[in-house]
């Protein structure tokens, strides 16, 4: 007998958290037992040693097609505002913690990607989706404007006239053009897309989990802030990541200087003999 928490399932392989909307059927619209069971499995594997990287995807044909119209919205609106303010906090919060997460997060978008997924979309640091994958904030065509964070996203992630173009036409697009858009960083066939993205989660555990965080985190805050405060965040957000973990700098300076065995620019220092 099937129980809440098995609308979302994961798995963690070598270093890789696969987790998984599970609602088929459903094309994995996301339903308060969705959002209430992604806050959980968040909470389980932020700081897990066996996780380095985690995966967000859908099962089936879908990535996920959005909110559930009849249980996030027509089921909760009839129960009162305050269920609507409930059902919204569980899901704003989970891709809040989703962007906040303490390790590199990763989209692989294998299907339908609509309306309210833009928000764990956005939420994922990196993106990549099949070529065939569908993209679309279809709200305009039932009459509303896209909420939940879905217009910050499009002005976030296109240009002013592509942000128009895809909230006013209520137009789907394929994997190759959210990639020319921006939307995702690349389309790929959709048999090769799993082994694209392991490919960038082998790469990214090779890096220095502290300054990932660091990294990951400096990007989104400083695409608000003018320069000479983003100068001013950078310093200090540096000096913080060197007092945290000063042992991984020195040893990414002794290895390209004294040791001669790493080029910063042709890849990341080894970390596994940190000492």
């Amino acid at each position: 007998m099937s129980s809440e928490k098995d609308v979302v399932k994961y798995e963690v392989v070598d270093g890789i958290a696969w987790v998984s909307y599970n609602r088929p059927e459903k094309r994995n619209c996301m339903s308060p037992a969705v959002n209430r069971r992604m806050m959980e499995i968040l909470d389980e594997l932020e700081y897990s040693d066996d996780v380095s990287v985690l995966v967000l995807t859908g099962e089936g044909t879908a990535f996920s097609a959005g909110m559930d119209l009849k249980e996030y919205f027509v089921e909760n609106e009839a129960k009162g505002l305050g269920a609507i303010r409930q059902s919204q906090r569980e899901a704003y919060g989970w891709w809040k913690r989703l962007r906040d997460f303490y390790k590199p997060t990763i989209a692989m978008v294998n299907g339908w990607c609509f309306g309210g997924a833009y928000g764990p979309l956005f939420a994922c640091d990196l993106a990549f989706a099949a070529k065939d994958a569908q993209f679309g904030l279809s709200e305009i065509n039932w009459g509303i404007l896209p909420g939940g964070g879905a217009t910050k996203v499009a002005v976030e992630l296109l240009s002013f006239r592509d942000a128009m173009y895809h909230s006013m036409m209520g137009e789907n697009v394929d994997g190759e053009k959210a990639a020319q858009w921006g939307l995702v960083n690349e389309a790929c066939d959709s048999d090769k897309l799993k082994d694209r993205v392991i490919e960038v989660c082998n790469v990214l555990k090779e890096k220095n989990p502290v300054a990932l965080h660091a990294t990951k985190q400096a990007v989104r805050k400083v695409s608000e802030m003018t320069y000479q405060n983003a100068e001013e965040y950078l310093v200090k957000a540096q000096e913080a990541a060197n007092y945290f973990d000063n042992t991984g700098r020195k040893e990414g300076i002794k290895q390209f200087i004294y040791e001669k065995t790493y080029k910063p620019g042709l890849g990341a220092y080894n970390k596994d003999i940190e000492r």
